[in-house]
């Protein structure tokens, strides 16, 4: 029971931690397409 307990906590650990860097990664995507965008508008202008 004990070593169950110990992969459950572990796996929500990992879960948590893989979730943080996708969401961190995304939003270095978003900042990019942001970067980009802007780039864009002022060739443009």
């Amino acid at each position: 029971m004990r070593k169950i307990l110990i992969l459950v906590v572990a796996a929500a650990a990992l879960s948590t931690a893989a979730c943080n860097t996708i969401a961190g990664a995304g939003r270095d995507t978003q900042a990019v397409g942001s970067a980009v965008t802007g780039a864009a508008n002022d060739a443009k202008n």
